[in-house]
């Protein structure tokens, strides 16, 4: 299967007077013909009109609530678009359904490979060209909901395919990041493709590596190859998505909350665990938040105090949820902005709205 190359997160959003984030356009639908080829695909299927709802936005934002009530509202079942709940022993940290949710709704996409292995958004599409097949087979509609919006739009956009893997490149990389370090390699892409280089984190070993391997293969900068990927709905696709847009003080406080209450679940216990596992952890699944300060703290002995360490998680997921907006206002078309008044829950003022989308999906 060709290897996929992410698009990468852009940088904050810009502050303003206002604190509300108000961020997204009404909502469009694009039926135009795919630009590249995705073996993802059956033709067949997906030119007998398919209708997909969506439900993204920032981490902790109250999409998992919003989804879950709407699908038992309707009969719906839900497929998780986020690329760390797919690893198992990952719960506490990811914030999977707990058992009563499950048990309420049919979930798909959660606990398909171990912490280990290696998942990506092509795995992730097939699987969910699958679940869409089997639910419009049986009439029953289909909430996509998560915070990885790369997937959603490799479902219905297309995948950047790019060049195959080289060995040869990659290794030569590896030796040079560690003989020069990784900014040398960071610099070097930033001359070779400015736009990449400014959506790369200069730390983001995987992404400059396969920046750099995409540049050495085919002479052109991976930012040009993506943009002549996404941003177009492929051809019988109508997918209608739907964004929740909070106060960014809202929005802090949600975070703040969400994992105080994750390290008194356990999330230490299962950062624990994970450390003491044979086989490690994989490049992907070490990237889910807060995952690399406790697997630090645990390896270190816990001789520091947990709180700062906390404190730390706290401001990166915030910093990321600042981030995922920006790459939604940026890189997603036809989004529809569910606003959230402070202090309101998005349940509450949504469910009926996500409710109608999906009783029409199925009409």
């Amino acid at each position: 299967m060709p290897h996929c190359a992410y698009p990468q997160v852009g940088a904050g959003l810009n502050q303003g007077a206002d604190s509300s984030i108000v961020l997204f356009q009404r909502q469009q639908k694009f039926h135009v013909a795919p630009r590249i080829a995705n073996s993802c695909f059956d033709t067949d299927w997906v030119m007998d009109r398919l209708r997909i709802v969506a439900l993204v936005g920032a981490t902790a934002s109250g999409k998992a609530r919003l989804a879950l009530e709407a699908a038992k509202e309707v009969g719906a079942e839900i497929l998780s678009c986020d690329s760390m709940k797919v690893y198992r022993e990952m719960d506490v940290g990811t914030a999977k359904p707990g058992p009563a949710a499950r048990a309420a709704v049919r979930w798909h996409a959660l606990d398909l490979v171990d912490p280990h292995e290696r998942f990506d958004a092509t795995s992730w599409t097939e699987l969910a060209l699958g679940v869409l097949r089997d639910a419009r087979e049986r009439r029953v509609p289909i909430l996509v909901t998560g915070g990885t919006v790369l997937y959603l739009k490799a479902l219905t956009e297309g995948i950047f395919e790019g060049a195959p893997r080289d060995p040869a490149v990659r290794a030569t990389l590896k030796e040079r990041a560690e003989k020069e370090g990784l900014q040398a390699l960071h610099e070097e892409l930033a001359k070779k493709d400015p736009a990449a280089a400014a959506k790369i984190h200069p730390n983001d070993y995987r992404r400059i590596e396969r920046a750099l391997e995409v540049h050495a293969l085919t002479g052109k900068p991976i930012s040009e190859l993506q943009a002549d990927t996404f941003g177009r709905i492929r051809e019988g696709i109508e997918r209608t998505t739907f964004a929740l847009a909070l106060r960014r003080d809202d929005l802090d406080r949600r975070i703040d909350r969400r994992i105080d209450r994750m390290i008194a679940e356990g999330w230490l216990e299962e950062a624990r665990r994970l450390a003491a596992r044979p086989l490690g952890i994989s490049r992907e699944a070490a990237q889910a938040l807060g995952y690399a300060e406790l697997l630090a703290h645990v390896r270190a002995g816990e001789k520091e105090p947990l709180e700062p360490i906390v404190t730390k998680i706290k401001t990166s997921t915030r910093r990321f949820a600042r981030r995922q907006l920006n790459w939604l206002r940026h890189h997603v078309e036809g989004l529809e902005s569910l606003d959230v008044p402070h202090g309101a829950e998005p349940c509450e003022l949504y469910r009926d709205t996500i409710v109608r989308a999906l009783r029409h999906s199925v009409e």
